[in-house]
């Protein structure tokens, strides 16, 4: 996996590649693919992610002259992957989302125990997966992608207290989901594999 470098670097490549910097915009590019790819999967799928993704970098590169670092680079390039992803659902027939392990959440619940730490993340992935779509978005930025809440606000165009509460939401359902396959009962305050307790504000 690629170094993952801070913002005000990647920012700086993004600044340097719109001004026709060719080797800004290979490092530019090789800074940010990860997170743009996590981000879509979550969004859209395994199977198109790799396809959304290409066509975020087209759209970036395309926008990268007129890219001013009001935001980070990497929040701006989120920004673009949300758009594509969500142009892709509403222009293109699409069959019904098969997640990855072409079963239903509580079929892999019910398989899932006892786990070893890999089942562990296939579940939590699955249940992530299972949010509805706005809790998702929020969770995904915030928990797997490390994006403070402004920022994950600035990708999903909405307030900063929506994305806060957004999370919470998401926190819970996945913490009941958990707890009822573990215990039938949601035990208070108890962490979430994989999930941390906040992100940066």
């Amino acid at each position: 996996m690629p170094e993952r470098h801070d913002d005000a670097t990647v920012t700086a490549w993004a600044l340097a590649a719109g001004a026709g910097d060719t080797a800004a915009l290979a490092e530019f590019v090789r800074a940010t693919q990860v997170d743009v790819h996590r981000f879509l999967v979550h969004l859209a799928g395994r199977d198109d992610a790799e396809d959304l993704a290409q066509e975020t970098f087209l759209r970036a590169l395309r926008s990268l002259p007129s890219f001013a670092g009001r935001s980070t680079a990497r929040t701006w390039l989120l920004s673009v992957a949300r758009r594509v992803a969500v142009d892709a659902v509403r222009t293109a027939v699409r069959r019904p989302r098969v997640r990855d392990l072409g079963e239903d959440t509580q079929e892999v619940l019910e398989r899932a125990v006892p786990r070893t730490g890999a089942q562990e993340a296939v579940l939590l992935r699955t249940l992530v997966d299972a949010l509805p779509d706005d809790r998702r978005e929020a969770f995904v930025l915030t928990q797997v992608l490390d994006l403070g809440y402004a920022e994950a606000a600035q990708v999903c165009g909405c307030p900063v207290g929506t994305i806060r509460s957004r999370v919470a939401r998401a926190r819970e359902d996945l913490l009941r989901a958990l707890g009822e396959d573990r215990t039938g009962t949601t035990t208070a305050g108890a962490a979430t594999p994989g999930v941390r307790r906040a992100a940066r504000p």
